[in-house]
């Protein structure tokens, strides 16, 4: 990015010929991020729960894009999409539930861990063999009030809250794309793995609390927030830029990142901690029955 002008959209390259997987693109920063890339020529497979939605987005878009089912809280469902996936040149990890009342996925699974991040790392290591490029996977700022339970993340036995259940799935969400990054550079793979989070963007995911906060979220995000085409240019630039290496997180570049252009941000401590990092791998390969594809060359 030069410093002297600000990255937008109209600055993403010809991308035909290229082909991307965006989850949750039916709505929300997916829908904006598959509309971009279909604009700059890509083929984009909107990967979604709610085909119905994600097909009249596809229509919208063109010919090159086409919507599929995928429901990230449950295996089989990601089992069954990666099957259908022959290659494919970026992943983009960008579906997400925020502070929903306790739930448990289909496999019985804390429903804000499995969709964030179980779901979304069974999927990329079922795809990785077929990738050619990148993984980009969404986190969020709020990672920063995650911690990793590893003895208790499907709180079992805790109290059940939230907030703190969200951010543990978005602190996850990026120690997954640092540890994936990691072990492609072992192995000598030519794959990068990044992160990237939106700030505050008005999107659907902040109306699903079921609480007086949704309205509270509603208020103001009309007010604080960015758009959602100004939300997604991070998770655009990290899935576009030729620019960018593998482990680097992109956020916006105004005030606290919560509204503003692409830029590289920093991110926790605990984010970096490379040990806890390996021992949620280990713990995700147990949980999901997914094992990382890459050996070391």
């Amino acid at each position: 990015m030069s410093a002297d002008r600000h990255w937008t959209a109209s600055d993403i390259a010809d991308q035909t010929g290229r082909r991307f997987i965006v989850t949750g693109a039916n709505s929300g920063l997916g829908e904006v991020t598959a509309r971009a890339l279909g604009a700059a020529g890509a083929d984009v497979v909107l990967a979604c729960r709610d085909t119905n939605k994600g097909d009249a987005v596809a229509r919208s878009i063109g010919p090159r894009a086409h919507a599929r089912q995928l429901d990230l809280a449950d295996l089989e469902s990601v089992r069954a999409f990666a099957h259908t996936v022959d290659t494919v040149d970026v992943l983009i990890n960008n579906a997400g539930v925020m502070a929903v009342p306790h739930r448990r996925t289909v496999d019985g699974f804390e429903m804000q861990l499995g969709t964030n991040h179980l779901g979304h790392f069974a999927l990329t290591n079922l795809l990785l063999p077929k990738v050619t490029d990148r993984v980009v996977t969404m986190s969020s700022g709020l990672h920063r009030i995650g911690r990793i339970h590893l003895d208790d993340l499907d709180y079992e036995r805790r109290r059940y809250r939230r907030w703190p259940a969200y951010g543990q799935s978005k602190l996850a969400n990026l120690m997954f794309a640092f540890e994936l990054d990691r072990r492609l550079a072992a192995a000598n793979s030519s794959l990068k793995s990044l992160a990237a989070h939106p700030g505050y963007a008005r999107t659907n995911l902040q109306g699903h609390t079921e609480t007086m906060q949704d309205s509270l979220m509603s208020l103001s995000g009309g007010v604080l927030g960015q758009s959602a085409e100004m939300g997604a240019l991070p998770e655009l630039y990290a899935a576009t830029s030729p620019e960018v290496t593998g482990g680097l997180y992109i956020g916006p570049d105004g005030p606290f990142e919560q509204r503003g252009y692409p830029k590289i941000v920093g991110c926790s401590a605990r984010a970096r901690d490379r040990a806890v990092a390996a021992a949620l791998w280990d713990k995700s390969e147990k949980l999901t029955g997914v094992r990382y594809p890459l050996v070391r060359e």
